[in-house]
């Protein structure tokens, strides 16, 4: 069976049924295609990077950060108060840090990513610490760390 179809230029141009259900069909297996590709792209999306223990131990080191940052503002009592809360903070982040463990049954891949995104914590933790033990060691002793190391280094 065949029908016409009136085309911009004025002229007619005549398509089979059959014609039309297989470009419809290609149609749709094009569509399923690329609907079944999102699928697979966004779980592993959803796979990649921290899990929701992470994500929590990153909010809570979030918290100490801004502890620590509102302890570098402050003055006397105030400031003690915001490094012992900061204290705290990092004692509880870096205890629970150390019962994490991959979940069993990971995928190299996500093993990868699992360990990737710890150390991106335990950096940030180390970083808080160091600026932690700078703010005190420039109150209590009144020198900077790194002094030490370079006077030390240039002494004949």
């Amino acid at each position: 069976m065949q029908f016409g179809l009136l085309r911009f230029d004025g002229s007619i141009k005549f398509i089979t049924i059959e014609r039309r259900i297989m470009n419809k069909l290609s149609l749709n297996r094009i569509a399923a295609v690329v609907a079944l590709c999102s699928i697979g792209f966004m779980s592993t999306a959803a796979l990649a990077g921290p899990d929701e223990f992470q994500l929590q131990l990153n909010r809570k080191a979030a918290q100490a950060r801004q502890k620590l940052q509102q302890a570098e503002a402050a003055k006397g009592e105030e400031r003690q108060k915001l490094m012992a809360e900061h204290m705290k903070l990092m004692h509880e982040t870096m205890g629970k840090m150390q019962e994490m463990k991959p979940k069993a049954g990971m995928s190299m891949q996500e093993h990868e990513e699992w360990i990737t995104e710890h150390q991106k914590l335990m950096d940030d933790l180390m970083g808080q610490m160091m600026q932690e033990h700078h703010m005190l060691m420039g109150k209590d002793m009144g020198m900077d760390c790194n002094m030490g190391a370079s006077s030390d280094a240039h002494k004949h």
